[in-house]
């Protein structure tokens, strides 16, 4: 019912939540008041130490909630948005009936407006904005923009832009970084009045005053939710409206977008200089792939400068410029051997592709990363093309070189389908015993060895070879896969591991603790020994006694 009508259950509140979060959420249910549904939000009062706001915002997606608390301004779910959350849950029957009257309320509230005369209009306008100093600002800047007091916005929109007044601390930190955004998006929307009022001209100028000062503080804003980039690109769009309007000199324009992309001011903004094609026109272009050119020139490593060449060269449709601009920089795992691959394949040239990824192969087979997606790639067309051997080939080099489990897999699966899995895995497991002689210890804590015998389910050949090497992951899975078999082998690995755990406190290690005991206790169970198992237990809740949150961890697991 619930899921149906608000898109959330209790579940989901709790996963949002966590344990803590949730459970104290459950003692401020009598302290939510103001509820208020709307179509896709539900807002409410919660008083707590003092009096917090909540939004919760229902979408496609779930329940994702704000929280004026400290906490909930991190952007947490805390424990006023489980408070409201589940307030909604327990009157979800009534649901419906205050989204009807939500409607009803904005369409009375139209009427009401409607039928007010101006000078009532006005009236109300004066009185809100004597209330509300944010909007007087905002009502101003749009009058000044109407009146073309271009003083006055140019003074207001810096304003706006300017970080300082919400860096408290030197930056902008998550709980402001909304409050700035507002702002920000305040300054687009006076820029785009001006545009359309005939000014814009000097909006273009004010915009790009706006972005250079966006450019500067970025780095200097929490801005997690990502609110302050969407004003920003608002601010950008702005920009590419009043140039579409104002037709400003292309070498002029060409200069500042390369400029603000390679500045480092376009992490904000992220402006796009092809973005502005129609209103650079071909001498504009022109200088675009000059400036460029010339940038990489100086920087042929710089990752803005490359980013603008590539994307200029595929604005052209440049195939081969675009290898060449690849292959001026070729990375040590293979990723830019794959980049290049793809380009090739994408313009139909799969023989080249192919040639491509395995040169980043040979160039990289020393290395003991390389780019998955490269040994994949070339495998996956090896197949395609029947060379199920070479592909067999291109994983066991890189099974040697790399040693680990997920490399073994690999191997595995291309040499079962080319039916060779038991040549391939005896000298795989040859490589495995070689490394485990030398060293103790592997990749992944205990030798890889066991980690691929006990993948294959070889058990034991993993026992064997567990004696002498294996850590306690391995011993855990090792006993976890022989309990029903090897009771009193499996056993034995248990007891040595509770011994161990019981050192470590916290949940986390606690419920660890109660899984070694419910697996010992079916290995008592299956060997027939129940009664040794119940004295271990009693003794071992004697020991650990003063652990209270132990205790009921334990007796929830039934032990």
């Amino acid at each position: 019912m619930a899921l149906k009508v608000v898109g959330f259950g209790e579940d989901d509140v709790r996963a949002l939540a966590g344990t803590r979060s949730f459970e104290r959420g459950l003692g401020y249910l009598d302290a939510v008041s103001g509820l208020e549904v709307g179509e896709g939000s539900v807002t409410a009062v919660v008083h707590g130490t003092d009096v917090y706001e909540v939004e919760l915002t229902l979408g496609d997606e779930g329940v994702s909630a704000w929280c004026d608390c400290p906490y909930g301004q991190e952007g947490n779910f805390c424990k006023h948005c489980v408070a409201v959350g589940l307030t909604v849950l327990r009157r979800v029957k009534t649901i419906p009936q205050q989204r009807a009257a939500a409607r009803a309320r904005a369409s009375g509230l139209e009427a009401w407006l409607s039928a007010l005369s101006r000078d009532e209009l006005l009236a109300l306008v004066r009185e809100q904005i004597a209330e509300d100093r944010e909007l007087r600002r905002r009502l101003e800047l749009r009058a000044a923009a109407a009146r073309c007091d271009l003083g006055t916005v140019r003074d207001r929109i810096v304003a706006l832009t300017d970080p300082r007044p919400f860096a408290r601390y030197g930056c902008i930190e998550y709980a402001d970084a909304s409050g700035y955004a507002r702002q920000v998006a305040e300054a687009a929307s006076a820029l785009r009045a001006l545009t359309a009022d005939g000014q814009a001209a000097q909006a273009v100028g004010l915009a790009e005053e706006a972005i250079r000062v966006l450019g500067e503080a970025y780095g200097e804003i929490d801005d997690s939710d990502g609110v302050v980039g969407e004003a920003a690109a608002a601010v950008a769009e702005a920009h590419l409206e009043a140039c579409g309007a104002a037709r400003p000199d292309p070498a002029r324009l060409a200069d500042w977008l390369v400029g603000t992309v390679l500045d480092g001011s376009n992490d904000v903004t992220d402006l796009d200089p092809l973005d502005y094609a129609d209103v650079l026109g071909p001498s504009g272009l022109a200088r675009i792939r000059q400036l460029a050119t010339e940038a990489l020139g100086r920087r042929p490593s710089g990752w803005a400068e490359r980013y603008l060449m590539e994307r200029l060269i595929k604005a052209g449709g440049d195939v081969d410029a675009l290898v060449a601009l690849h292959a001026q920089d070729l990375g040590p795992t293979g990723a830019t051997h794959l980049l290049i691959a793809e380009e090739l394949e994408s313009a139909g040239r799969a023989a080249e592709a192919l040639a491509w990824a395995e040169r980043g192969l040979r160039e990289c087979a020393a290395r003991t990363y390389i780019d998955d997606r490269l040994v994949d790639y070339v495998c996956a067309r090896y197949a395609q093309t029947g060379r199920t051997a070479d592909a067999v080939a291109v994983r066991r080099d890189r099974f040697r070189v790399e040693r680990s489990l997920a490399a073994y897999r690999q191997l595995r699966a291309v040499a079962d389908a080319a039916d060779c899995w038991e040549a391939e895995r005896a000298a795989a497991l040859a490589t495995l015993e070689e490394g485990a002689r030398r060293e103790r210890g592997g990749r992944y804590g205990g030798p890889v060895l066991i980690d691929a015998l006990l993948d294959d389910g070889d058990l034991d050949a993993a026992w064997r070879e567990a004696a002498d090497h294996a850590d306690d992951r391995q011993w855990a899975q090792l006993a976890d896969l022989s309990r029903e078999t090897r009771p009193a082998e499996a056993l034995g690995v248990y007891l040595r591991l509770i011994e161990r755990s019981k050192e470590p406190t916290g949940d986390r290690a606690y419920a660890h603790l109660a899984r070694l005991l419910q697996a010992a206790r079916d290995c008592h169970r299956a060997l027939g020994t129940e009664d040794a198992f119940t004295l271990f237990l009693t003794d071992l809740r004697t020991e650990l006694k003063r652990r209270r949150k132990l205790m009921a961890i334990l007796d929830r697991h039934g032990l």
